[in-house]
């Protein structure tokens, strides 16, 4: 089934059930100031509220625009009134658009389908750091040209660790990213999937890309 995923600055994201329509699963999410904390699969649609409790919506639009998780998402900025200045600011700060809130989730399926409908919903179909690349259309990882011989779990955990390079991430943080939650598995069978991960990276040449955190989890090593 194919991904559309939809986040939103405002918690509520977070509460929000999936919408699945015949092949295409529409995915909510919140998203935060460092970006989606879960694994970015599919076109990708971000509805930044103008007004949030960390930081603005203009920066929000910003950092979205330079994560290269997020950098080619359509990101729709939810302004508190219809003023025209701040529509103009927000077009210059990166949105592609803007709606005048308060917006609910049938209000944002009805965007996003309409924007799927319409080939504006983009997804960055390659991601390259260093000698990795992951080509999601392929479904396929190579490092420094050579295949990884990689299973389903293995190739979507290794997607999401390059999309976090040098950052710890736990078992917990590894089974929400890739929506295993339910039905719920053993946090051990994140260590048998970096297991065969590891050993996958090793036969191509890439060394120990994958480094455990005592009490924390794992981390990927960009660099040697």
């Amino acid at each position: 089934m194919r991904t559309i995923n939809i986040f939103l600055t405002d918690p509520a994201a977070g509460e929000m059930p999936d919408f699945e329509n015949g092949e295409v699963c529409y995915a909510f999410a919140p998203v935060y100031p460092d970006g989606p904390r879960r694994l970015v699969e599919g076109p990708v649609c971000v509805f930044v509220d103008w007004v949030m409790d960390d930081l603005s919506g203009l920066e929000m639009c910003r950092r979205l625009r330079t994560d290269p998780r997020t950098e080619d998402a359509h990101i729709t900025i939810v302004l508190e009134e219809d003023d025209a200045e701040d529509k103009r600011r927000a077009l210059r700060a990166g949105a592609d658009d803007y709606m005048v809130g308060p917006i609910d989730r049938t209000t944002i399926l009805d965007r996003v389908m309409a924007l799927e409908a319409g080939g504006k919903a983009s997804v960055t179909e390659r991601l390259e750091l260093g000698l990795l690349l992951v080509d999601l259309a392929a479904l396929q990882a190579r490092w420094d040209g050579h295949p990884l011989d990689l299973r389903p779990n293995e190739f979507r955990l290794l997607h999401f660790l390059a999309q976090n390079p040098d950052r710890v991430l736990s078992r917990t943080d590894l089974i929400a990213a890739l929506g295993k939650q339910e039905p719920p598995i053993d946090e051990r069978t994140v260590d048998v999937w970096i297991g065969r991960l590891r050993r996958a990276l090793r036969a191509v040449g890439a060394g120990e890309r994958v480094r455990t955190v005592r009490s924390l989890g794992y981390v990927y090593d960009s660099y040697d």
